[in-house]
């Protein structure tokens, strides 16, 4: 099989036309632009069930405040490429008061995901460190990938702060970049210091007032767990072919999918980092009427989960990690057939 590797550039260096900007405003619905109160309400309404003061109320509100916190995490994302909305300084103002609330300050979330589009499952993909680093141990990453899922509100600022305190960091130490991020940081602990101070004046740190950590957990708890069915067990290095898509084929899962900005049509995604969400399902449909047998496409999220979970329990890795496992595993199977090895997607 020949595999066409198509050049992937960095965000930041993404051409953008008038038109394009023009369709991203376009893109962001009303939905969209009312994540922020519509987390604030469901936040509010799991301290003042409605319509009645029951558990079962006041476990959907945590429900959809979670969902929520997982649509606002996904504003982030669209900030970054410029797509949330048609001001470039809007979308830069908007994602620094959700990175703030988020831990992940804009910037270093920024730089990370750069190079996460730049440099796809490659050692050098920040955003999915330590799957994607060869000098991270397969006993270390079957560790770690658990910490990652359960403990997401702790491992997902530490993964995407590496770029900015690691000794091997891109960034310049002391650089405009640099010091941008640690004034993003400055203001994360302002910001957070004083709403964990006012709590506790109050009297409502205590664990009878921690309910709004519940939804926060479980939005990393899906955010991560996206992560991880998007490009876990992915070795190829092409953004189409190096991540799961989601072509939803029924009604909730396209239904999710625009909630989250479409974020599930991962592969077009990647290969077209400035288009609008609204496009990338066509796009996709797109390449597979072309060539639908060499790409990992799915028509609902649960069989892209039920393709990850090998990965996840045996090898939790991605580009040379993921060839390693596999060159793992055909060795095995030669062992028994006295077949050639077979390597997927080996470009």
């Amino acid at each position: 099989m020949i595999v066409t590797v198509h050049r992937v550039y960095p965000v930041s260096q993404a051409h953008s036309t008038r038109g394009q900007r023009e369709d991203a405003r376009r893109s962001t619905t009303a939905y969209h632009l009312l994540v922020f109160p519509a987390a604030a309400a469901c936040m509010w309404l799991m301290y003042h069930p409605w319509p009645l003061d029951h558990w079962s109320c006041r476990a959907a509100w945590v429900l959809l405040a979670s969902y929520a916190l997982l649509s606002l995490s996904s504003c982030l994302h669209e900030t970054v490429h410029h797509t949330y909305c048609r001001s470039p300084r809007l979308n830069v103002a908007v994602g620094r008061i959700i990175g703030t609330l988020f831990l992940v300050p804009y910037t270093v979330y920024r730089e990370s995901h750069i190079r996460h589009h730049g440099h796809l499952n490659r050692p050098t993909d920040w955003e999915l460190w330590p799957y994607s680093d060869p000098s991270a141990s397969r006993t270390f990453r079957r560790i770690f990938v658990w910490f990652d899922l359960f403990l997401g509100t702790i491992t997902t600022p530490y993964i995407y702060g590496r770029i900015f305190f690691h000794k091997n960091s891109p960034i310049a130490l002391g650089g405009k970049i640099w010091r941008t991020m640690l004034y993003e940081y400055m203001a994360v602990a302002i910001v957070w210091g004083t709403f964990l101070g006012t709590l506790e004046y109050y009297g409502k740190l205590g664990s009878k007032h921690a309910l709004w950590l519940l939804p926060l957990w479980l939005m990393t708890f899906l955010q991560t767990g996206r992560k991880l069915t998007e490009h876990l067990g992915m070795d190829s290095f092409d953004p189409i072919r190096g991540t799961r898509t989601v072509v939803g084929g029924n009604l909730m899962t396209r239904v999710c999918s625009y909630l989250q900005f479409d974020i599930f049509v991962h592969g077009p995604h990647h290969r077209h980092p400035k288009m609008p969400h609204t496009k990338l399902r066509a796009t996709m449909e797109g390449y597979l009427t072309g060539d639908a047998d060499t790409y990992p496409a799915f028509s609902t999220y649960r069989h892209a989960v039920l393709d990850m979970l090998p990965h996840l329990l045996r090898h939790p890795g991605c580009g040379v990690n993921a060839r390693r496992a596999l060159a793992n595993v055909a060795t095995e199977s030669d062992c028994a057939t006295g077949q050639q090895p077979l390597f997927r997607n080996a470009a």
